[in-house]
């Protein structure tokens, strides 16, 4: 497991996965610990520097709130058994195998549902990036999705600016500061502690404080 929080270093060490094909870089990290926000960067920083990459969030794989009613668990959306994992799996190997045109889902935070088709992988996409909370995860389908991946790396933050960060968001998407906070307590941090676990596995650490990828 390698320390690196150089953003220059990053973007090389992506590109020299290269040579073996189409890289495929997991984000992995607690809610609000940054995740999306270092995938968007490395994905539209390669894709500026000439590097096709193309960003392919798991959070396309959040179940659809009717089957999370259906199955009694809307109340803890996020946890591991809220997502796709097989058919996040699945839409990996083949990203991993296929130089057609694959299409993924994509989680609209306005509506808070997934939408299907959302985001085209073009057959000339040189690196994928994605993110996720439970890609480091040892049971069901993640070891697959781990093996679908070429490394995967684990986004940390200071805990008093995750969760300031994590209940910010949701107030944004519609909840009262309250309802945020109970919801980071009873909710987030429990996924949090199982996600904090899987950090050993990891390929490389970030310190999103300190990684320097904003202007």
């Amino acid at each position: 497991m390698d320390f690196a929080n150089d953003p220059q270093a990053l973007l090389e060490r992506v590109k020299a996965l290269g040579t073996g094909g189409r890289v495929r870089i997991g984000i992995a990290g607690c809610p609000g610990a940054g995740k999306t926000t270092v995938a968007a960067w490395l994905a539209r920083t390669l894709d500026a520097g000439g590097t096709r990459a193309v960003q392919v969030p798991m959070d396309g794989f959040h179940l659809a709130n009717a089957e999370l009613v259906r199955l009694g668990r809307r109340g803890r959306k996020g946890a591991i058994d809220t997502f796709d994992g097989d058919g996040y799996r699945a839409l990996l190997e083949r990203i991993a195998a296929e130089r057609t045109t694959v299409y993924a889902p994509e989680f609209d935070r306005t509506v808070g549902e997934p939408v299907a088709g959302s985001i085209a992988v073009p057959p000339e996409a040189q690196v994928v990036v994605t993110e996720g909370n439970y890609l480091l995860d040892d049971t069901g389908p993640w070891p697959a999705v781990r093996a679908a991946l070429t490394e995967v790396w684990y986004c940390e933050t200071p805990e008093p600016l995750r969760l300031e960060r994590l209940i910010a968001r949701h107030e944004r998407f519609g909840k009262t500061p309250e309802h945020a906070r109970a919801w980071v307590a009873e909710v987030d941090e429990p996924n949090a502690t199982r996600i904090r676990a899987t950090r050993d596995r990891a390929d490389l650490i970030l310190d999103f404080e300190t990684l320097a990828i904003f202007p």
